[in-house]
């Protein structure tokens, strides 16, 4: 009787050397590894979006950047437009008809870009409302719907 058949201390507990953890330890287990399991994933989660969000501001960046340059080429398209015109008329004619076409366009999408924002009346997102009031009671209820 001398042989232990590869026991180990560590498998005897306070209850004998084969006996099964109770209920509540495993319950204690679960707690504790579903809680550092969901800490782990919001780590992870936190990681990829921090990377994403660097991504998504060199992005940015990069359009504002394309947006300054493209602002100086419609500028220097202008001026273009106003020395061509300068050729049949004189400059200072030139000049006011295209400051005046620019003008009449910018009415034009200011009075479009109004005409969308009153459209735009801000109202609750109904369908979620609904859809969370029946999330609350169906956990309220049991499961009843």
């Amino acid at each position: 009787m001398a042989e232990t058949s590869g026991s180990t201390a560590a498998d005897f507990s306070s209850n004998g050397p084969s006996s099964e953890p109770s209920t509540a330890e495993l319950v204690t287990r679960l707690t504790q590894q579903s809680t550092e399991l969901i800490r782990s994933e919001l780590r992870l989660a936190q990681a990829e979006m921090t990377e994403k969000a660097k991504h998504a501001g060199v992005g940015a960046g990069l359009f504002g950047g394309a947006g300054v340059v493209a602002l100086y080429g419609v500028g220097t398209l202008i001026a273009t437009i106003i020395l061509a015109l300068s050729m049949a008329m004189p400059a200072w004619l030139a000049a006011l008809i295209v400051t005046v076409v620019l003008l009449a366009i910018a009415g034009v999408v200011a009075l479009v870009g109004k005409k969308q924002v009153s459209q735009a009346t801000p109202a609750a997102p109904k369908h979620t409302i609904e859809s969370v009031k029946q999330d609350v009671d169906t956990i309220k209820g049991g499961g009843r719907s």
